[in-house]
């Protein structure tokens, strides 16, 4: 099993680090979902299509959620302005389903 953290924030992975959580690989960004196994743990940020892909190959997605303020938009957060967005890493289950028209 792998745990691995995927953003490319500065202020995200300092979060995390902060709260201790050990950390097996860390990525700006998942490059090869065939590099995700069964059983691993991925904790981050993904676009919700590959955190289903995430899912389907049987792993955990852990997605880091905060809430931001309008004026905070498009800047780099601190690990502080995250702990003040209460940051916190939510566990989800996504799976495709094809929509039929």
């Amino acid at each position: 099993m792998t745990t691995w953290f995927i953003s490319r924030h500065p202020g995200a992975k300092a979060w995390v680090k902060r709260k201790g959580i050990s950390i097996d690989r860390w990525c700006d960004h998942l490059s090869d979902i065939r590099d995700i196994q069964a059983g691993d743990v991925v904790m981050g940020t993904l676009p919700i299509h590959l955190a289903g892909e995430v899912c389907a190959r049987g792993a955990t997605f852990y997605f880091l959620s905060i809430e931001i303020l309008p004026h905070q938009r498009g800047q780099e957060l601190t690990a502080d302005d995250l702990n003040n967005g209460q940051a916190r890493l939510i566990k989800y289950f996504v799976k495709k389903e094809e929509h039929d028209e």
